[in-house]
């Protein structure tokens, strides 16, 4: 066991080292404010406290661990080794900088918290954060930081023990527009066909006339290809169909299309099926248990597992909302429009609530790309050689790779080949 000496011990303490440590390294710790513990525990230890008690590894800290609510902090860059850093310390520390703090206001989502211009659908902007600002968005740097701690501590005690998770590859498919065409009442159906009609979109009024006669015609409906393609490369997709009325930005096949509910069971007889939160979900908790208690009774099993309707997590409300709900993990801790780890790291973390001091029951599980943040690429070869960087990156530090895709996007009438692409993605980075 690594014990951790630290002059006090806070929620912020313990939420960081045991997921720096725990959770990421597979390491056992303990803490302690006593210090004749501390020196008489004869197995691997650190402090993590202002100054060193004598010649032991030591991490000096900030305040930041020891604070409670949010103040601006001052963020100035440098580097440890290879690797971007911040919050400076002494020269007396192991570590050149406060690395659990660090880690904290990484993971935390700290700077969500300060004041900040949102996007047209309430959402954080990349731009805004210091990983984009700095450079380091593509890095899943707090699990960088971890492993290059590992390193230094075994060169002082090389009988540590640690217990690691193996790299994995979880593909997730978005299905917030189930089909293009087909299940969608007779009024929606010809509404669609006059306004395409009325504006001369001819492709498209051949395509509705195609499905109307044959609904396995819709572009969308490739799920037969895509569970074919997860048992063959036995990916353990995940699938996440929205389930709600229609609205302004939820226009997915009404829930009470028995077409679509038997879609829904027959994916889910290969695949885990999870909720896609509507838009209007979001901001109603009400609505979001009904969707969550409307979808469970289709596939007979609880659902646990949510994704917010285009990324939209509000910190701290949305993390609130789904545990007031009973979900166990969240899958929409990245940006749309850019490749990269929201959250500086690629293992799953628990949401720790700054404005209540506590950590929450709620697993998040970053992604690393969407494939919208693809659809900029004009060549093929280049979009595979930036995601396989990331890709070398997270297994480097066996984390979790999670894409998602949607099946819009992989049924569209597009100049890239989605599905071909897709599956050559499953290939070449499930292990």
């Amino acid at each position: 066991m690594l014990l951790i000496y630290t002059h006090k011990i806070t929620p912020r303490v313990q939420y960081i080292t045991r997921q720096v440590f725990s959770h990421i390294l597979g390491v056992k710790i303990g803490h302690t404010t006593a210090v004749e513990d501390f020196i008489k525990h004869k197995g691997p230890k650190i402090t993590y406290t202002r100054q060193p008690l004598q010649n032991e590894f030591f991490i000096q800290s900030s305040e930041l661990l020891f604070q409670q609510g949010i103040e601006e902090a001052e963020i100035q860059m440098a580097t440890w080794e290879d690797l971007p850093c911040f919050f400076a310390s002494g020269p007396r520390s192991n570590v050149p900088f406060d690395i659990m703090a660090a880690s904290f206001y990484l993971l935390s989502r700290y700077e969500e918290y300060l004041p900040h211009v949102r996007d047209q659908h309430g959402r954080f902007p990349p731009a805004e954060s210091i990983a984009y600002q700095q450079d380091f968005l593509r890095l899943p740097l707090v699990d960088l930081w971890a492993n290059k701690l590992l390193e230094h501590l075994r060169e002082r005690f090389p009988e540590i023990l640690t217990d690691r998770k193996p790299y994995r590859f979880t593909p997730i498919v978005d299905v917030t527009t189930s089909h293009c065409y087909a299940h969608r009442g007779f009024f929606r159906g010809m509404a669609g066909f006059l306004l395409d009609l009325s504006r001369l979109k001819m492709k498209r009024v051949w395509e509705r006339l195609r499905v109307s006669f044959n609904p396995a015609l819709d572009p969308y409906d490739n799920f037969d290809k895509l569970i074919a393609l997860d048992q063959r490369y036995k990916a353990r997709t995940m699938f996440f169909f929205q389930f709600a009325e229609y609205s302004t930005y939820d226009k997915n096949v009404s829930p009470n299309s028995n077409a679509f509910k038997y879609l829904i069971k027959s994916v889910a007889d290969y695949c885990v099926v999870s909720l896609a939160v509507s838009y209007s979900a979001a901001e109603e908790p009400e609505t979001l248990k009904e969707e969550k208690k409307r979808l469970s009774s289709v596939i007979h099993r609880p659902v646990d597992y949510a994704r917010m309707r285009y990324n939209r997590v509000e910190i701290p409300n949305t993390y609130r909302n789904l545990v007031d709900a009973e979900f166990s993990r969240d899958f929409s801790m990245g940006y749309t429009h850019e490749i990269g780890f929201r959250a500086s790291t690629c293992t799953p973390f628990f949401f720790y609530d700054i404005a209540l001091e506590t950590q929450q029951p709620i697993k998040i599980c970053p992604f690393a790309f969407h494939d919208y943040a693809l659809t900029r690429y004009t060549s093929e070869e280049t979009l595979l050689a930036d995601l396989d960087e990331v890709f070398e990156c997270v297994k480097s530090v066996k984390g979790r790779l999670i894409p998602v895709f949607s099946n819009e996007l992989l049924g569209g009438d597009q100049r890239i080949n989605w599905l071909e692409l897709y599956e050559k993605i499953i290939r070449r980075f499930h292990a």
